[in-house]
């Protein structure tokens, strides 16, 4: 099945289809809504066939749904029939997640996507876990506030190197995990990277994005399987 992922940032929004190698994008911002992205989207995605959607939303989604309006976006995403709108299946999750998701190699891992604001999610033995860390309060305001887009522009990278770094530290700390992963369009601009972390790549959203669908197939492969052995053990019982 061929998927297209879609990654929508504060920035940009970037998309990739199964089989092709070169993601197009096109600009984000505040005055991105929902219709305004698939609209976008479609005419990217034009010529690329696909039979399913994976869409990364930076804010808060449950059980499929967005539950949040984002921060750095337009409105209109909250109620939004984004299967209605490109007349496929989609698989819709918190943006970080799906970058965390591609990242992804063993135990319990923790995300942190630096780009506009902060991406934050926990990966404990293949379970992802999307976090909203990103506004608790930190010095005089958030994490965000000191580790997002806004405060590069504001203090400048050698301030802003040294909160990452402690807010790394201190987030570590108090998740523990064996594995702990900085992604993000800001991560380059780190000189050195916080100890015991590593990079995980942008194109490591497109990984996760079809990763979904992977994960949906081997579900649905293995509920068959336990049906089929059910029936069969029926049918013992039964003769």
């Amino acid at each position: 099945m061929n998927v297209l992922v879609v990654d929508v940032g504060g920035t940009n929004v970037k998309v990739l289809a199964t089989g092709k190698t070169e993601p197009r994008k096109f600009p984000s911002g505040r005055d991105l809504t929902a219709k305004k992205m698939v609209a976008g989207v479609k005419k990217l995605a034009r010529g690329w066939k696909y039979q399913a959607v994976s869409i990364g939303y930076p804010g808060m989604v449950v059980g499929n749904r967005v539950i949040a309006e984002p921060y750095n976006l337009g409105r209109g995403w909250m109620g939004f029939d984004f299967e209605a709108a490109f007349r496929r299946p989609v698989k819709l999750i918190n943006d970080a997640a799906m970058q965390a998701l591609g990242s992804y190699k063993r135990g319990k891992m923790l995300f942190l996507g630096l780009g506009t604001g902060l991406g934050s999610t926990l990966i404990a033995d293949g379970i992802v876990e999307p976090m909203e860390l990103a506004h608790l309060p930190y010095k005089k305001g958030t994490y965000e506030d000191y580790v997002g887009e806004r405060s590069l522009k504001k203090r400048g990278k050698k301030k802003w190197r040294r909160y990452v770094t402690d807010v790394v530290k201190l987030l570590t700390a108090a998740l523990e995990p064996d594995d702990v992963v900085l992604g993000g369009g800001n991560v380059k601009k780190l000189k050195e990277l916080p100890e015991g972390s590593r990079v995980g790549t942008n194109d490591n959203a497109f990984l996760g994005g079809f990763r979904l669908w992977e994960k949906a197939a081997g579900q649905r492969r293995s509920r068959r399987a336990k049906s089929r052995k059910v029936k069969n053990s029926n049918q013992r019982i039964a003769a």
